[in-house]
This record gives structure tokens, sequence and C-alpha cells, in this order.
């Protein structure tokens, strides 16, 4: 009798075991997906019948794997990582699921409004957003009093070299400013294609004819180039969002521009040296604030590709919800919550006091313009990118360029030259959006 319950017992969980779907979640290696990992155990409760798979890789690889793998429709990913540049192009050319029967307790409308709209074809949501940013300037409150200066509340890039060049001491192992150098699209241009739009720029006039060689774009890429060689770390064309973030909280540099969502981890004495003089102002602009502060979104989205849609999207409804935000909170901390996402988070008042920056990240990501990015007309939406499928190989290729200038390989000029001929040829070839 006991073998033959034994037996009934076995078979009755290999039978929940061959029920079980397993999904396998593509995602970028950054702090807020990494704690996303760890906090399974509370999925895997709730839902015992799904087993997730990770692939985790650095943010330029995860592109390419993704773009190809959901292009083709290979199907080896459930559950992809995907941005508010990616999601309207994926949405409109069938590639990933819509998401239209989202659960009343999910709550859409506490989604912050620009967020939304940037994972949204037609009013319905592509991608759910997991955390979102814009940009702001970090820097040393102790060096800047050290030095007897005032960060202006949203300075100039002129100022932002007049405030570098006052701190700068690499005797001492501290830098003027870190800014990104790596090249990609998502990474040295994020940063740069602001400071194009600061300086009132754009990347095509309204008959999609290119502007790379401008005066604006050659401004600005003048001023990037001699900001970091005069006043940033050595080996800079290696260094994209998460060395730069480390860099800062290492306490080498004593201004950083870059994404909001780092706030958290700068401000945290468990993983910054530089928490408790961390200060925090809007991100620089030159000639005109548009543009100057980019909006940018990592999502969750489930391929059109995926043999199982029902589990993945049972996951990212998890992931992005509010419960996840208050589970990350009791177990971690406030600090530790992805940002930007809804307006429930800012309006809680254990949030705003863990992160007193909180009313500055919700103000810049308010304030981006995708839909008016320059002082200049623009056929397109997208701050500091375009959202036009050609994009990623236009920017691709212009970060490769904007290294180039930093390491000495070409002057200005002849890099944008570049940069305009490569894109001129390329839109040539496709066609004009339209």
């Amino acid at each position: 009798m006991r073998t033959a319950l034994l037996v009934a017992g076995l078979g009755a969980c290999s039978a929940a075991m061959a029920q079980s779907t397993e999904i396998t979640v593509a995602t970028v290696n950054n702090p807020d997906m990494a704690t996303m990992q760890s906090m399974m155990s509370a999925f895997n409760e709730a839902h015992p019948d799904i087993q997730v798979n990770w692939v985790t890789l650095p943010e330029n690889e995860l592109r390419q794997k993704v773009t190809t793998d959901i292009a083709s429709g290979a199907g080896q990913y459930d559950v992809v990582t995907v941005s508010n540049y990616e999601t309207p192009i994926w949405a409109q050319n069938d590639w990933l699921a819509p998401l239209t029967e989202l659960p009343d307790d999910y709550d859409v409308d506490d989604l912050l409004a620009p967020v939304r709209e940037g994972l949204s074809v037609d009013g319905e949501l592509y991608a759910l957003p997991f955390y979102a940013e814009s940009s702001v300037t970090y820097y040393r409150k102790d060096l800047f009093e050290k030095a007897n200066i005032e960060m202006a509340e949203k300075p100039t890039w002129d100022q932002v070299r007049d405030y570098a060049e006052a701190i700068h001491a690499p005797g001492d192992g501290v830098y003027g400013i870190c800014l990104r150098g790596l090249p990609g699209w998502g990474q040295n241009m994020a940063l740069f294609g602001t400071m194009v739009n600061s300086f009132g720029g754009r990347w095509f006039d309204m008959d999609w004819n290119p502007q790379l060689d401008s005066e604006e774009w050659k401004n600005a890429a003048n001023a990037y180039v001699e900001l970091l060689n005069e006043y940033g770390p050595p080996g800079v064309t290696s260094n994209g969002f998460t060395e730069s973030e480390t860099l800062f909280a290492n306490g080498q540099c004593g201004m950083w521009v870059d994404s909001t969502v780092a706030a958290s981890y700068v401000s945290d004495s468990a993983t910054s040296k530089v928490a408790d003089s961390v200060g925090f102002a809007q991100a620089p602009y030159q000639t005109t604030e548009k543009g100057s502060n980019w909006l940018f979104t990592w999502a969750l989205g489930v391929p059109q590709s995926s043999q199982h849609q029902e589990a993945a999207t049972t996951f990212i409804e998890w992931a992005t919800s509010q419960d996840y935000i208050e589970a990350v909170a009791d177990e971690k901390g406030w600090l530790s919550v992805p940002p930007g996402t809804r307006q429930s988070t800012y309006d809680n008042d254990a949030y705003v006091e863990a992160a007193p920056f909180a009313p500055l990240v919700e103000e810049a990501i308010s304030s981006a313009s995708p839909n008016d990015p320059s002082a200049q007309e623009v056929p397109y939406t997208g701050v500091q990118f375009v959202t036009i499928p050609q994009f990623q190989a236009i920017g691709t290729r212009m970060g490769q360029l904007m290294a180039a200038m930093l390491s000495g390989q070409q002057s200005v000029d002849d890099a944008l030259s570049q940069g305009q001929a490569f894109t001129e040829r390329l839109m040539q070839q496709t066609g004009k959006p339209e």
C-alpha cells in the first residue's frame, strides 16, 4: 500500500512538473534588473507553475541579440527588455503582442503619462515599463564647497566646463567630470544627442535631410571633446553608464551627467562612498532647454514569436506592478524600487522621505519633450534618439565616430562629415520615413 501511494505521489509530482511552463527573459545587466532577479522567490510563490530562465547581457549585446531574434521570429525569448525606441517600431511590425487584457488591479492609469504614451501605439500598450528615466547632473557638494562655487539649478554646458575646471584634481584621483564615452546609440549617443539638442541642433530637417555636419553639431561636439579631454578620466571611450556610475560612486568624479535612475545608487551608503555629499541639478543646456534632458524607458514586452505568451504576460504584469514596487520597498528599502513609472510612487511619503531627489526626477521626466525635442522643426519624435528603424545604424555609427574624436583619431569636422555622408547614403538606400 505504501509503495502504491509513493508511486502515485511521484506520478502526481511528475504531472505537475510537466504542466510547468518555462519562459526565458532577456534583460540588461544593471542594478534594477539584478534586483528583479533577486525578488523571484515572491513570483515563484505566487506562480509555482511558471519557471523563469534568465539571459542577462550588456546593453549593446542585448539590443543586437533581441533585435535579431524578434525580427527573425526565432522565438528564443518569451520576455524581452525593450525601450521606448523599439516598442512603437516593433509594434507596427507586429513583432510584439498587444497588452489589451491587463487586469483592473494593474491600474494602467497609475503609469506616468509620458512613459505610457512612449510604449503605446494608437492607444494600446505593447510593453510595460519596468523603470523610466530622464537625465540629471550629479555633483559632489563637498568639492563645490571646497572650490567656493555653487551649482546652478539648471546649468549651461559652459558653466559645467567652468565647474569641472575648478574641481579637477587628478593628482588626488578626482576628475572634474565623467560622461559616457563608450560607443553605442544607447551609450555615448544618448548623452551626446541631448547636447546636440541643447546647442540648437537636430538630426534631420523637415525633408529628412541629415544635419550632422551643421554648426550646432560642431559646437556640441567640440564642447563634448574638450570637456572630456581636459577634465575627464582616462580611458573614457570604455566608460558607459555602468562604468561611469561606478567611478562617481567611488569618488573619482566631481560631476556626472547621466540617467536619473542612478540617483538611488549614488545616494546609498551601501553602494556609494560619496552618498553623504551628492548634490542634484537638472541636466545642462546651452542655447535652448528643448531636448536637453532625455526620456528613456526600460520596459518588458512579449514577442509575437513566443510560444508562452500567457505565462510571459503574467510575469511582466507582476514585475511592473505597484505590488512589486511595494515588495521591493519592504525587502530592500525604498531606495531600491524601480523609479519613474508610477504616480503612486511619487505620491508616497515614505518614498519621498527616503529619496529626496524624487521631485527633481519627476520634474525631469515630465519636462522631457519627445514630440518637441529641438529649437528647430523636426519630422520625428524622440529626444536622444529618432524613432525610425534606421536610427540604430545611424546612432551606432555616430557613436563610433564620437569615440574616434575623443581618442584623437579624427577631428570633429572630419568625423561629422563622415557621419553626414553615412546617414545620407543610408536614407537614400532605405527611403524617407512615411
